[in-house]
């Protein structure tokens, strides 16, 4: 499994920092700045899950061609029970998510293997097609197949990106962490490459931040390249150590993804 105690799916944001209690999907960033327009290809998944249907940041995600959006398919598998067709959901891609934000119409679709492979291969991968071309933004790249195997690895660095949870304090566990619905970013070493997964660092001694409740889906770009090779699934449960991602250069993202968007 990718790592102890893990931080649980997507997070249905803006309730609450009660929702920093552990109970949804994951990712913010963890020791990072506020990105502004440094990654405008970044936005967020919105769903009409809030009271009386109004709009909530459920997750992050990368637009990867005018009208794919990459992100976590923990992020969409939970919707239809709470009512939410796959055709009523919005993508943002304002830094600030919040009542003015605008919003793309979209429909989502996961990888249908989700949840099937087992802890060695979730197939955590979904894309949200915009309705029409997302104006003035240039998408970022998706990794050529086996990118990650081909690499020197040690020494490499990745940036995070996403809205959400915010730790800036090393103690206090839970109590460190607080909702802000803005996009950030930070950089992170290399942990380690399994067949399915990229395991990256957060841990602010060594100079890394990461990803906390709120950014399921978003993308870790290779350095400060705009290639996105892994998406953010989950890491241990106080967003202090280790961030767990889904690669995009597997035979089995690849596949899926390849339905949507050319593939380099």
């Amino acid at each position: 499994m990718p790592a102890r105690r893990l931080r649980p799916l997507a997070a249905l944001a803006a309730s609450a920092v009660a929702l920093v209690a552990l109970a949804v999907p994951a990712g913010a960033i963890t020791f990072g700045q506020l990105d502004g327009d440094r990654h405008p290809n970044v936005g967020a998944l919105v769903a009409p899950i809030g009271r009386g249907g109004a709009p909530v940041l459920v997750c992050s995600g990368t637009l990867v061609s005018p009208t794919v959006f990459v992100t976590a398919a923990h992020c969409t598998d939970f919707l239809p029970s709470l009512g939410v067709d796959p055709d009523e959901v919005w993508v943002t891609f304002d830094a600030t998510f919040g009542p003015a934000a605008a919003l793309l119409p979209g429909t989502y679709q996961q990888h249908p293997r989700y949840g099937k492979g087992g802890a060695s291969n979730t197939y955590d991968v979904a894309v949200v097609v915009l309705d029409a071309p997302a104006a003035g933004i240039t998408p970022a790249s998706l990794p050529t197949a086996g990118l990650l195997n081909r690499l020197r690895l040690k020494g490499q660095r990745f940036t995070a990106v996403g809205y959400g949870t915010v730790r800036d304090a090393k103690e206090k566990g839970q109590h460190s962490l607080a909702w802000d619905p803005q996009r950030r970013y930070v950089s992170q070493g290399f942990l380690a490459l399994r067949p399915a997964w990229l395991q990256l660092s957060m841990n602010p001694s060594t100079g890394s931040g990461g990803t906390c409740y709120g950014d399921s889906g978003g993308p870790h770009f290779l350095g400060s390249t705009s290639t996105v090779v892994a998406l953010t699934v989950t890491g241990d449960r106080f967003c202090r150590a280790t961030d767990t991602t889904y690669r995009l250069d597997t035979p089995w993202a690849r596949a899926f993804l390849g339905q949507f968007v050319a593939l380099p």
